[in-house]
């Protein structure tokens, strides 16, 4: 052990300020200070590493944090949240620290605790001893809406565990001894934001972190992978591991998309999953794939529509089936939430010794179930002297000494009625333990909650409930609130530091093979929902390029002809490309000396409601405007999370803070300069996409939505200035070019002289130019001959015959019928026919490749054979 550090200034008056911070708190243990004022041995690493940095350094290393936090699209929210307001949490430098002596402790009881659970759920769906002996009362059990009774007797042919996978909250009490709050079994969260806080502390305190003797993570999360693989059904080799999320509206979805990118798992949503003749099976681009183990993240009740949540519309038709036939493992399996049941923390001790034959070793809060009589009038003696949960919504504690006397009779009156929906718990006394406050820039103390993961290991043996081996994660996720708060709820998270006697290596989840692997590229694996999310993400994106371009011309055109009569400028056109209307108001032909002298200005009246309507597009609330496809992108990029670069998700995170600013936007100038960088931030996107995704079909779709919105804005904007613009001319072709980002190519080659045929043979004809149409259904040809397509025709899909329509038609064209555009309305039709030509199939091009590889329609199955012939 070191000695004592010695107190310099910093630490004295550190210190002095947070035993004067505690003196103001009931706190009477605190993790970081012993009852004599000195620093608690574990921490003293920690002290000197802040004696070093100071608090200004403390403060410089949680900015540093929040930036990676932001950078790394580290966001949570929960379902009534929209989805631009998905918050992030502040990351505590200061971690909360456990000693190897208290680690051990606490470890031998967490997995005590795991067997037991395991034990009491095994017990509860088969034999039910607990019950039979009177050590549980059923009316507890069968009135949770954890407790499946599909689930029950259906056995367990397979010697699976029924919890591989748990979550434990815990705390110190103000004696300092660790109490459990709560055990989490069915969709367990917080690992994949326990492993990220550690990356993004190791990064902020890099010399602390590496010098420190920690228990690393890693090793936890490989050895999770390795179990999941150990249930598959027949011990499969290469087992399918799929996580399935109930989709990017869910509280913990970053989390979904992290952990199964970093475990190498499919992630899925019901509608990528289909039960089959007993088996669960993906929908991918090559037809269905059988799926071995699912990771799940939705709760018993959503899992399977056919047998419990007839309304459910997240979960799977048939699943548990599936499951009951041993075709598919589910960690963990459905009917585990009756574990959650708040009542039972004060039936474990008996329970424990009831089937473990053993003393309890952790506790938790004092519990009383009102089912209980005599625990039923001990609560309504004293009701504020408790706190109230209902079993049917047990996330939310109800407090008696908080309601008004009416709500405190309402409530009374329901526990009398049905008692046994309802336990009272003892207020928990939290100890203290030090807190980074970043606005203040102190330390001070806080209560913490910790949640910690317990792993089952069935690989070793022993597959007996009461004997089954688990593993303690060495560390979990912590955040800074009173007891019983809801991860969610709180602002502030802590990463947890297991210290161990010596410094332990790094361990990748990459590890070297120990036999062959069939070596695959084709991607004929992604899911048909991550193929049309990625479709859609190319189309909303190249949208809302087109449209900040669109828009940031007309800013320029209002800032430089605004204050000229409308009929003069190119305005009115340029306002009908964005699809917007000019206000009645807006009178070209008034005049202006027949205003009175308090009027302002025809001219400044017209810039200023030009101004509004346009700066109105950067609004949240602008149906119409550029925040509505930005989100549209948004949210089919969460929805694709796990198949998107570091680097382009850093982008879409700063396209992200772009849209939250636009709305304070006031002039045209600075639109003009938040279009640039949306303008630019989306070529970077596209760009990231383009070098760092396999070019494989998920890629492929990306490119055929940008594409197909792109040839689709080209063609509209040209027949725009080259049909029925109000005000054609050279001005709106010049806006053309720069909306379509072909200014300089033209004049590298035609100088200044612009040309209604030259724009045309840029824009139409020019397959060496990436902007042209002609390049563009070249393009889109090649990606289309490239998709999957049934092998069991020999006819070309819809899709390719769309294009090939209309390069047809832009192959076959009479180059001499568009001659003359500015003098021979012959010339002009043969212009507008053509681009409606071209127009027709590239708008049905999105519904036709929706149909072939979108659609989770299937094939009708003949079920009877049918004898003799129908005539």
């Amino acid at each position: 052990m070191r000695n004592p550090l010695p107190h310099s200034t910093l630490l004295h008056q550190l210190l002095a300020d947070y035993q004067a911070k505690r003196s103001q708190t009931a706190h009477r243990y605190d993790d970081l200070v012993t009852p004599e004022g000195q620093f608690r041995a574990r921490w003293q690493p920690l002290v000197e590493e802040l004696d070093e940095l100071g608090l200004d350094g403390l403060q410089q290393r949680t900015l540093e944090a929040q930036n990676l936090l932001h950078e790394n699209g580290v966001t949570f929210n929960v379902y009534e949240d929209d989805v631009r307001k998905m918050r992030s949490w502040q990351l505590d430098p200061i971690p909360y620290v456990i000693s190897p002596q208290s680690w051990t402790m606490l470890e031998q009881g967490l997995k005590q605790r795991a067997r037991l659970l395991e034990c009491l759920v095994t017990d509860l769906y088969g034999e039910r001893r607990v019950i039979r002996d009177g050590i549980l009362p059923p009316e507890l059990v069968y009135t949770h809406p954890g407790w499946l009774f599909p689930a029950a007797d259906t056995g367990n042919l397979y010697a699976r565990p029924n919890v591989i996978f748990q979550g434990m909250d815990v705390m110190r009490n103000e004696d300092g001894e660790w109490r459990v709050l709560g055990d989490w079994t069915q969709a367990v969260s917080g690992v994949g934001y326990a492993l990220e806080n550690r990356i993004i502390l190791s990064r902020a305190l890099s010399r602390l972190y590496r010098d420190a003797p920690l228990s690393r993570l890693a090793g936890f999360l490989q050895a999770y992978h390795r179990c999941l693989s150990e249930l598959a059904p027949h011990r499969r080799g290469n087992p399918n591991i799929v996580l399935f999320t109930p989709g990017p509206g869910s509280s913990g979805y970053f989390e979904h998309a992290w952990l199964a990118n970093y475990m190498n798992f499919s992630l899925v949503e019901g509608g990528d999953l289909v039960v089959r003749d007993g088996q669960v099976s993906m929908r991918t681009l090559g037809g269905l794939k059988a799926v071995d183990v699912i990771v799940r993240q939705i709760t018993d009740p959503w899992c399977d529509p056919l047998e419990l949540r007839g309304d459910s519309l997240l979960g799977v038709p048939g699943l548990m089936q599936a499951e009951r036939r041993g075709e598919v493992a589910i960690a963990n399996s459905l009917g585990v939430g009756v574990l959650e049941h708040p009542a039972l923390a004060g039936f474990l001790p008996g329970l424990c010794q009831y089937l473990l034959g053993e003393p309890l070793q952790l506790t938790g809060r004092d519990v009383l179930w009102c089912g209980t009589p005599h625990y039923l009038n001990t609560v309504l003696d004293n009701m504020n002297a408790w706190q109230i949960r209902a079993v049917q919504d047990a996330t939310k504690p109800i407090i008696p000494a908080e309601l008004t006397p009416d709500a405190l009779a309402i409530l009374r009156q329901s526990i009398i009625q049905a008692p046994h929906l309802y336990v009272a718990e003892q207020p928990l006394k939290p100890a203290s333990s030090p807190s980074y406050n970043l606005q203040h820039n102190k330390v001070t103390p806080q209560p913490v909650c910790l949640r910690f993961f317990a792993l089952a290991d069935p690989s070793e043996g022993n597959t007996e409930p009461a004997d089954l081996p688990h593993r303690i994660m060495p560390g979990g996720l912590a955040w800074v609130a009173p007891p019983g708060t809801p991860v969610m709820e709180s602002t502030i998270v802590k990463d947890i530091w297991v210290l161990s006697p010596v410094a332990q290596p790094h361990i990748s989840l990459l590890q070297r093979a120990k036999g062959p692997i069939l070596v695959t590229r084709d991607g004929m694996d992604l899911p048909s929902r991550v193929a049309e999310s990625l479709f859609w993400i190319g189309r909303y994106g190249e949208r809302l390029d087109n449209r900040s371009r669109l828009l940031r011309e007309t800013l320029t055109s209002l800032v430089e002809e605004g204050q000229l009569r409308l009929t003069d400028t190119l305005l009115p056109d340029l306002f009908t490309a964005l699809k917007l209307e000019l206000p009645d108001s807006l009178d070209p032909d008034e005049d202006p000396s027949a205003r009175t002298p308090t009027e302002p200005p025809v001219a400044v009246e017209q810039f200023i409601t030009l101004r509004k309507i346009l700066l109105d597009m950067f609004q949240h609330s602008d149906n119409e405007g550029l925040p509505r496809l930005f989100y549209a992108m948004l949210r089919n990029s969460r929805a694709v999370r796990d198949h998107l670069g570091d680097d382009a998700w850093r982008t879409i995170n700063t396209l992200h803070q772009t849209f939250s600013d636009l709305p304070n936007i006031q002039g045209a100038n600075a639109g003009q300069r938040g279009l640039e960088e949306i303008v630019t931030l989306l070529a970077a996107f596209f760009g990231l996409c383009n070098e760092t995704m396999p070019h494989h079909f998920g890629w492929r779709f990306m490119d055929i939505g940008r594409i197909t919105e792109r040839c689709i804005a080209s063609l509209e904007l040209l027949k725009l200035a080259m049909i029925s613009a109000r005000r054609p001319g050279t001005d709106l072709w010049e806006t053309v070019l720069a909306t379509t980002d072909n200014l300089t190519v033209y004049r590298r080659r035609y100088r200044s002289q612009l040309y209604p045929a030259a724009i045309l043979d840029l824009l139409l004809f020019d397959e060496t130019n990436p902007r042209s149409v002609g390049y563009m259904l070249k393009r889109l040809e090649t990606q289309i001959e490239h998709l999957p397509h049934p092998e069991t025709t020999p006819f070309r899909s819809q899709e390719t015959r769309l294009i090939i329509q209309a390069t047809s038609h832009l192959h076959l064209v009479d180059l001499d019928s568009l001659t003359d555009l500015e003098n021979s309305a012959k010339a002009q039709a043969a212009l507008e026919t053509l681009l409606d030509q071209l127009l027709t199939p590239l708008y049905a091009l999105s519904d036709a490749i929706s149909h072939s590889h979108f659609s989770h329609a299937e094939t009708p199955k003949q079920l009877v054979t049918l004898q003799g012939s129908v005539t």
